[in-house]
């Protein structure tokens, strides 16, 4: 496997409810794209290194439903689920989020963030990434930038490298 590209990860704030993460990372965007829509492999990086996903469940269409469960450190489970809302290949994914929280229904999509996810295409091969959520709030987006989400988005964008260098 590749070593991870040690290139840093920017995280600002364009808006009142908007986070903006980006990272470049060494490999192309299709091996990029393919490590974000396998099942398979997104259970490899979506937990970062803080647990083991148990299920990750994608109908990866527009309109199609995903779900995602971890258990953390052994611990508890955290599970998030959203929608698809716009797909291209190997250029962006739009879906929205929602942190299931007792009571939430699997299906609900009460308090979603909207997630853009677009790969660009960088100089020697390598993809510029940009993950714009779109909280809804102020206090939502502060919420989830105060979660420890830096840490663990670092984390899962070692391992994507990692994984994608490694389908080629």
């Amino acid at each position: 496997m590749a070593q991870a590209s040690g290139s840093t990860m920017d995280v600002t704030f364009p808006s009142d409810t908007e986070i903006l993460i980006t990272r470049t990372l060494n490999v192309p965007p299709h091996l990029v794209y393919r490590a974000w829509t396998t099942p398979e492999l997104v259970k490899k990086w979506w937990p970062g290194r803080r647990g083991e996903m148990t299920v990750a469940a994608m109908d990866f269409r527009v309109g199609g439903a995903w779900r995602y469960v971890m258990v953390a450190h052994g611990e508890f489970e955290v599970a998030f689920h959203g929608i698809y809302r716009e797909i291209v290949p190997n250029e962006r994914i739009v879906h929205t989020e929602v942190m299931e929280m007792p009571g939430t229904a699997p299906d609900s999509e009460e308090g979603a963030v909207l997630n853009t996810v677009t790969l660009d295409g960088a100089d020697g091969g390598a993809t510029t990434v940009r993950i714009r959520t779109d909280a809804g709030s102020e206090e939502v987006r502060d919420m989830i930038a105060q979660s420890g989400m830096e840490s663990g988005v670092r984390e899962q964008f070692e391992i994507i490298e990692e994984l994608a260098a490694s389908l080629t």
